[in-house]
Parts: C-alpha cells; structure tokens; sequence
C-alpha cells in the first residue's frame, strides 16, 4: 500500500455482525473508491485497505460514519469481540451476543487509563480468549464467569478468575467494579494486566468485596 494511501475501519458492525444488504452496500462503496481488499480483523471489524487519503472522508461518509480522530481520549473498550453463543454454537451454554451488546452499552462512555480489550465466549472452550483480555467473561452451565487482567501482547498474562455463577446482571456489574479499581489505580496508558501484576490480584478482589 502507498504512502497516499491508508486503512479505515467500516462503521456500524458491532461484535462483527452485520446483514446481506449491509455487505452488498459496503462492497458497492468499496468498488466505487477502487479499496484494494477488506479485511476482516481480529476485533471482528471490517477494515477498508488501499483508500486513497484524500478521499477516504467521502467514503466514510458514504458508508454513514465519519473520520476517526488521530489523538485524544478515546471512550468505552478498545475492542468487545463476542463469539456467536446460543445462537448458533451447539456447545455454548449461555447468550454471549446478548451479553456483549448489554455489556457495550454499559461501556460506551467510560474512559480508562490505557486500552481496554473485552473477550466474551458463550461456554468455556473460550473461543473470544477471555483468559487473554483484560476482561474475560465466558458461560457455563450456571452462569457466567469473569476474569480480569489478562493480555495477549509481548508480555502476556493469564488473566484471574474473580468470580463464578453470574447472572447478566451481576457480571456486568462485577465488570463494571473490576474496571472501577483499574481506573483508580493503574498509571497513564497501563493495562491491567501490568497494574494486577503490580499490586497483587488479592487487593483487587478486596476491592471487589467491599
């Protein structure tokens, strides 16, 4: 790809569902801005690469999404991948899809110290690699089980198991103080899996007891 030329993430397909004509109107935009391929990420969106600088505006209008911006405070996660769930995965024990479209919405407008990478799996086969994400939520027969403080990247951690047996509510809630106790304490741009290896995984589930 050229130097005039970059990569844009298509807007509107959260948790990497979308529709037939949604497709045939991306595929259309792409064919009109000649987009040298699409591919499809591992935070299940859909990128637009070989788009010509100066036209990459249009195309995002087109397709009903603008620019995002370079810098600055980003809100909610930094990806929320889902697998498909009861929806069509004979082996998943809870609705993974529900989960994560309640569980974005709770995120939307938070802001937190460094990314934030979400994993939900529908059973505990973890397809999303919920161990490796700074939450992991996956089901089982009983409920929905949450880890926190995991990461995939060149220093990887197995993230800890903070709790068993959730409701949808309830793992949403425990999430919601998991990433509380991050916000507070975890320095400029560090993930969680650095501040949970720095201050002891037992205070934060102190933190979550209180």
């Amino acid at each position: 790809m050229s130097d005039s030329k970059i990569g844009v993430i298509v807007p509107g397909s959260p948790l990497g569902m979308t529709t037939p004509d949604r497709l045939e109107e991306i595929a259309a935009v792409a064919k009109k801005y000649n987009v040298e391929t699409i591919k499809v990420t591992a935070s299940q969106r859909l990128k637009l690469y070989g788009v010509e600088k100066e036209e990459a505006l249009a195309l995002m209008a087109e397709l009903g999404g603008a620019m995002p911006k370079p810098v600055g405070v980003k809100s909610g996660p930094h990806t929320l991948q889902s697998c498909p769930g009861r929806r069509s995965c004979k082996y998943a024990c809870q609705d993974s899809l529900a989960l994560s479209e309640k569980l974005g919405k709770a995120l939307a407008d938070r802001v937190f110290p460094g990314k934030v990478k979400v994993g939900v799996s529908g059973c505990a086969f973890n397809c999303s690699e919920g161990y490796l994400r700074d939450v992991g939520i996956f089901g089982k027969k009983g409920g929905w089980t949450l880890v926190f403080g995991g990461n995939a990247g060149g220093r990887p951690r197995i993230g800890d198991v903070i709790a068993e047996g959730l409701s949808d509510d309830e793992v949403i809630e425990r999430a919601l103080k998991a990433l509380e106790y991050y916000a507070d304490n975890a320095r400029k741009l560090e993930r969680s899996a650095r501040l949970v290896t720095r201050k002891g995984v037992e205070e934060l589930k102190a933190f979550m007891q209180a």
